[in-house]
Parts: structure tokens; C-alpha cells; sequence
């Protein structure tokens, strides 16, 4: 039985965590540090208990401090979200050790997908297309020498147990092949725990695509289509969309190809195959064994609660939709709406909300644990959330989007919701050429200032209007008081107040 789940996160997906189990009818315990104890997720789950202060790896990495208030409070299960412990294996076994259950894969399979270039090898096994590159690890200068002898120029090192845009570095010449083969390793051990890298063929300006799948423990595995996400700074996705730009035909085929991987893993639960497609070529890239922060834009047009189907697996139900049953409606765009400075290197920003207007609308949402009066801390992550945008095809998606853009507010802390504005003006976007290094291309910049000085003009105009306005009033009050003084009325002013 599972009647109460502990939420092992925070921000918008901790907050849309617990809204799928108030679906279900679920108690839900949220998790908090000190510098998160006003969270909304805090103030929306049944129950909260504190992670104290200090360190990521002391608060929301800490597996056994994490299960402890899971027992102490009853929970019967746990989520871990994205990020932090979603693919951690060891806290995946750990939870069911204690009799608890993990909503996510088995351990075993966490393990085997953590380790990117085993996944690589399973992939390949499964006849789907990889990119050329080392068969194993990289430990040493003349081991990567050798995978480049054979590969040629350029090649991207990649952390074998990282994720989220860490641990990796392209590199196209052998002058700077050990410094970054070193700073790789480096960056993996810092951040994963393993210092274990392997090499790529760099593939330039690909497009990204991944397909959401379904799996539950009855042996039945369907997709739920693809995501265009090649809209990305840092390696981390900004824009996504659903479907992606692969025809109907192809769509169905890698999408078949990528359940029979899922089911001769023996997977549960959801996850996702991400892809490089460059020149009419699909090369695939790895499995997250876990929600993705994308995930409302395939919620969106195929009418699937993700995460409600997630609980489901974990209760032990046998999936009620069939493959047959999946229909693709319309395209939905999914921005992040990060709060970091697009001109200064998208440097992270913190303050306090002083004013949010969420847009409104038909097929308008917008997932997020802002409020007015938060003060959005800088130890995590810079997303704050998720506008999310339907329409009955991708030219109403996006006309839709800039509406419901402008109207976005987001005061006190600068976002990235001019960058998303000036996105939608390219044309390259508008024509779907977009690619992995579209942010690069110097036009987005010029568009992005564009919209900064328009910004600032309103803010001046607002400004002088209001101090015109505090100026009026003064006016109004004086000659108020003044016809009071004239006409002799003070008295009957001030008996009136005390009527009141």
C-alpha cells in the first residue's frame, strides 16, 4: 500500500511532486533546509521536516539522514524528483533496504545506466546507432591519443558517471588534449564521485531529441513521443518543444527501437532516450532513469499526467494505456525561466520577489514554487520555474507564447525572460533550424539588448509617471483643503471621520 510519499526535493518539481499525490489522494512530506524552510513546497505538503543547514551533500545528498526522517514520519515511499538523488543507485537500494519503495527504476538499473558508457554498449547491443568513440574508460593521455588516432578531430570527453552538462569539454586540437582530459577527470570526481571519462566523435550543431517512455512492473513498455531540445546554454536545455521535427514515420520506428531497449533492461517506471540528429542521422546518447524537467510539454499533447503514472508503477498498477492509445495533439514549447543575468554570462541572480503575475489563458501553464515575498536563495539551482505553452499547432504555440511572455512578471530578481522574448524573433527559431550551439549566434545578442533597453525605457517611463502622479496628488490634497478652508466645511469633514 502506498498512502504517503516523502518528496527527496525541492523547487517547482517538489511542488508539482506533491500536487500529483493531492490527485491521488496521497499525504506527502516535504524535505527543507534552512535556506528553503518558506518553500511552497513546505507550505503545500501535509507534513515538512527540516535537512538543518550546511552543504548540498549534508542536506539533500545525505541518503541516510534523508530515509531516517522517511521512517520517522511513516512515509511508505520516496521520490526523488530530478537532480540531486533521482539516479543515485546506492540511495534507490538503501530505500529498499528499509522496507520503503523508490519511485523510480530498480537499482540495478540505475546502476547499469549511470555508468554512460555501459549504456553506450547496451544501445549498441540493441542495434540502435551510437557515436563513434572509445569502447571503455579514459585514464591516461596515450589511451585518449589512440581513440583520437582513430576518430580524428573533434572529440568531446565526457564524465561516464556525470550528468547535467558537467564533466564535459570539446576539444579539437592535441594541444589542449590533456589539459582538458585532466580537468575532466577532475570536474567528475569533484561532482560525481568517479573520476571514470570517455571520448566522443563531437558532432557540431546537432539537434537534440529524446522520447519519453513508460514502463511499468508487468513487462509493459510504451512511448509517449519525442522532445525537440537543442535550445541550450551550458549544455543544459532552455527551450524544449513536443513533438520534435522527425517525420511521423521515424518518430514511430526510433520510438519502437527505444521500448525494446527499455524492455530487455527489464526498466520500470518513466525515463527518457536522448538522441544527437544531425544530417538525417540519429545517433543515440543516453537514458535518464528519471522525470525530466521537460516532461509538462508531452503531458501537454498526449493529455498523460507523468508523474500521477509514476506513483502508479510504484503502487505496483499495470499501465492502462496501450500504445495504441497514444495520440499526439497539436505542439507545446516549454521555457525555463531561470533566474540568472542572459548579458552577464547567465551569472545566477537571488533577491527577494516583489511582484509575480502569472499569465493566464486558454492551454497557459506555468509550474513554479515562486510567491510574492520569496526570496529565492542562490545555493541551488537557478530555475524558477516552467512556462509551458499549447497550441493547436506550432505557429499558435508560439504566438500564444509571446503573449503570455509579456505578460510574465517576475520583479526583484533579474530572469531569463527577455532571452526567451528575443528567441522567439530569430528567424532560425521561426523556421525550426535551430541546433545545440544556437544560443552562440551573435543575432540572439543583438535581440537580447534590444529588449533590455526596451525594459529600461519602460522602467524610466514608469518611473516619471509615477513620480508625475505622486506630484498630482500632492496638488489635489492642497486644493482639497484649500475649498475646505473657503467654504468652511472643516468641521463637517472631521464629523463625518467620526461617524466612521
Amino acid at each position: 500500500m502506498l498512502e504517503t510519499v516523502l518528496v527527496a526535493n525541492r523547487g517547482e518539481i517538489a511542488v508539482r511532486i506533491i500536487r500529483a499525490c493531492k490527485s491521488l489522494n496521497i499525504k506527502t512530506i516535504a524535505l527543507f533546509t534552512d535556506d528553503d524552510a518558506l518553500s511552497l513546497s513546505v507550505k503545500l505538503a501535509d507534513e515538512a521536516y527540516s535537512l538543518g543547514s550546511g552543504t548540498v551533500e549534508e542536506t539533500y545528498l545525505n541518503i541516510p539522514k534523508i530515509i531516517d526522517l522517511a521512517s520517522e514520519a511513516g512515509a511508505d515511499a520516496i521520490h526523488p524528483g530530478y537532480g540531486f538523488l533521482s539516479e543515485n543507485s546506492t540511495f534507490s537500494l538503501e530505500i529498499n533496504k528499509r522496507g520503503l519503495i523508490f519511485i523510480g527504476p530498480a537499482p540495478k538499473t540505475l546502476q547499469a545506466l549511470g555508468d554512460k558508457v555501459e549504456a553506450r554498449k547496451l544501445a549498441e547491443k540493441n542495434r540502435i546507432p551510437i557515436i563513434l568513440g572509445s569502447k571503455g574508460y579514459i585514464s591516461s593521455l596515450s589511451e585518449a591519443e589512440k581513440v583520437v588516432e582513430e576518430i580524428g578531430y573533434p572529440i568531446i570527453i565526457k564524465a561516464a558517471f556525470g550528468g547535467g552538462g558537467r564533466g564535459m569539454e570539446i576539444v579539437k586540437s592535441s594541444e589542449s588534449l590533456e589539459v582538458a582530459l585532466m580537468g575532466c577527470q577532475a570536474i567528475a570526481e569533484s561532482f560525481f564521485g568517479r573520476k571514470e571519462v570517455f571520448i566522443e566523435k563531437y558532432i557540431s550543431s546537432p539537434k537534440h531529441i529524446e522520447f519519453q517512455f513508460l514502463a511499468d512492473n508487468h513487462g509493459n513498455v510504451i512511448h509517449l513521443g519525442d522532445r525537440e531540445c537543442s535550445i541550450q546554454r551550458s549544455h543544459q536545455k532552455i527551450i524544449e518543444e513536443a513533438p520534435s521535427f522527425l517525420s511521423s514515420q521515424r518518430r514511430m520506428k526510433i520510438g519502437s527501437d527505444v521500448c525494446t531497449l527499455v524492455s530487455n533492461l527489464s526498466y520500470r517506471n518513466a525515463g527518457t532516450a536522448e538522441f544527437l540528429w544531425k544530417d538525417g542521422k540519429v545517433y543515440f546518447n543516453e537514458i535518464n532513469p528519471r522525470i525530466q524537467v521537460e516532461h509538462p510539454i508531452t503531458e501537454m499533447i498526449t493529455g498523460i499526467d507523468l508523474v500521477v503514472q509514476q506513483i502508479r508503477i510504484a503502487r505496483d498498477e499495470e499501465l492502462q494505456i496501450k500504445q495504441k492509445d497514444i495520440n499526439f495533439k497539436g505542439h507545446a514549447i516549454e521555457y525555463r525561466i531561470n533566474a540568472e543575468d542572459p548579458l552577464q554570462s547567465y551569472l545566477p541572480q537571488t533577491g527577494v520577489v516583489d511582484e509575480l503575475i502569472i499569465p493566464g489563458g486558454h492551454n497557459v501553464r506555468f509550474d513554479s514554487f515562486l510567491y510574492p515575498s520569496y526570496n529565492i536563495p542562490g545555493s541551488f539551482d537557478s530555475l524558477v520555474g516552467k512556462l509551458i505553452i499549447w497550441g493547436d499547432n506550432r505557429q499558435e504555440a508560439i504566438e500564444r507564447s509571446r503573449m503570455a511572455l509579456k505578460e510574465l512578471t517576475i520583479s526583484g530578481v533579474t530572469t531569463n525572460i527577455s532571452l526567451h522574448q528575443a528567441i522567439l524573433e530569430t528567424d532560425e527559431f521561426i523556421n525550426r533550424e535551430v541546433s545545440t550551439d544556437f544560443l552562440d549566434k551573435a543575432r540572439i545578442k543583438d535581440i537580447l539588448n534590444h529588449f533590455e533597453k526596451m525594459k529600461l525605457a519602460a522602467t524610466i517611463t514608469a518611473y516619471y509617471a509615477n513620480k508625475e502622479n505622486q506630484n498630482s496628488t500632492v496638488i489635489t490634497q492642497k486644493k482639497n483643503q484649500q475649498a475646505i478652508n473657503r467654504w468652511g466645511l472643516q468641521s463637517k469633514v472631521e464629523q463625518q471621520r467620526n461617524d466612521l
